[in-house]
């Protein structure tokens, strides 16, 4: 039986074809790499540095704890995250990512692939080796599939923004930085205090 070739990935931003979660599936590659509507893209040349691991673990940490013994679960990347539109078939999935950090609270959307339909939660801390293409097709994709509430995170500028899904559309917080306490509407009674979030950072 003939193989669907195997995507080369050079650049994050350069589209490659029109793949779908069962090409995904047979994949080998080096690198880790997400599907965003068909098209491949590369996360990053390099393993995330320093401050985006201490602020993943930090907040990982801090959502781990609030939620024990709470009908949610979060993960951090490496974990596929398939985002049906139409079907839940691999062969009609074309997007796959691997968020930074994501809380699911319908467990029913777990399996032993990762998780299939929209995280209650998004959160996706930026890196050099992240594009605008990339961003605004996740955006888009987080949108469209329904994600509730979507933090990205800018560490070099020590801020975060925060999109909450209401009416079908996202509405965009402040920008948040040092100083701000951060509450999300999707997690009642979480909160997160940035000049930790940031501290030494």
């Amino acid at each position: 039986m003939e193989t669907k070739k195997q995507p080369i990935v050079n650049e994050p931003d350069i589209e490659y074809g029109n793949y779908s979660y069962a090409d995904y599936l047979t994949w080998t590659m080096d690198e880790v790499v997400e599907l965003i509507k068909g098209k491949v893209f590369k996360k990053a040349a390099a393993a995330p540095g320093r401050t985006h691991q201490r602020i993943s673990m930090h907040l990982g940490s801090e959502l781990f704890q609030f939620l024990k013994g709470k009908p949610c679960e979060v993960f951090h990347a490496p974990f596929d995250v398939r985002l049906p539109i139409k079907s839940k078939k691999n062969s009609e999935i074309d997007t796959v990512v691997q968020p930074d950090i994501c809380v699911v609270c319908d467990l029913e959307k777990l399996d032993e692939a990762g998780c299939i339909g929209a995280p209650d939660l998004v959160v996706e801390i930026l890196s050099p080796g992240n594009t605008k293409k990339e961003l605004k097709l996740k955006y888009e994709v987080y949108l469209e599939s329904g994600v509730k509430e979507y933090w990205v995170i800018y560490p070099v500028e020590q801020s975060m923004l925060i999109y909450t899904l209401e009416n079908g559309l996202y509405k965009a917080s402040r920008l948040l930085t040092s100083g701000d306490k951060v509450e999300s509407k999707v997690i009642p009674g979480f909160s997160l205090d940035l000049d930790e979030l940031f501290a030494s950072y």
